[in-house]
């Protein structure tokens, strides 16, 4: 990403095909989580109940605090081994139900869901993209939509094989990346226990 002229869109010669690249400069690692807390309010959030969740073993995948009619403030998380029943659900729920009591950073009533991500999984995090390598995602960055096999992950950026050629993503410019369901995907996600959550 360095050696960039510009944040933005930049055609670049990669291998044999020109192909679109975006990128926005050097970031730093462990700051990346426009992904997996999207607002302010959301962050703050995150800044309470991420804490409590790595304590017991969990990592959080998203969070979004829904207003509506009721408020809700939804959860996706996974144990550290990529599983999540109903009973590990139950755990983190009440273990960040106290937490929020206590710290009270949402004004009024709301609902507390807490769920897996599923088989479809929104990839929110450099280790996501890592592990989900050679599968097809879809990705939004920068208004644009892209779908391809995911060929590439590093800290700073993701390389997808796509129908044009290989496109490179700066990590900061995505806006929403998610699995795409396929027979692939299904193996992969029986075989690594994805499909009991």
């Amino acid at each position: 990403m360095v050696g960039c002229p510009k944040p933005g869109f930049q055609s670049i010669f990669l291998g044999r095909a020109a192909c679109p690249f975006f990128c926005v400069g050097v970031l730093k690692r462990g700051r990346m989580t426009h992904l997996v807390a999207a607002t302010r309010s959301d962050r703050r959030i995150l800044a309470i109940v991420e804490p409590v969740a790595r304590g017991m073993g969990y990592e959080i995948v998203r969070l979004r605090l829904g207003c509506g009619e009721r408020k809700s403030l939804q959860v996706l998380a996974e144990r550290d081994d990529g599983r999540m029943d109903i009973d590990d659900c139950a755990r983190l729920s009440r273990a960040l139900s106290v937490e929020l009591d206590v710290r009270d950073p949402i004004a009024g009533g709301y609902s507390l869901e807490i769920s897996s991500p599923g088989i479809d999984r929104p990839l929110t995090r450099p280790g996501h993209f890592q592990t989900w390598l050679g599968h097809e995602v879809r990705i939004e960055a920068e208004g644009r939509k892209l779908r391809g096999r995911l060929s590439g992950a590093d800290g700073n950026a993701i390389t997808l094989a796509c129908d044009e050629g290989e496109v490179a993503v700066d990590f900061a410019m995505i806006r929403k990346a998610r699995l795409v369901l396929s027979d692939a995907l299904l193996q992969a996600g029986v075989a690594g226990g994805d499909a009991d959550g």
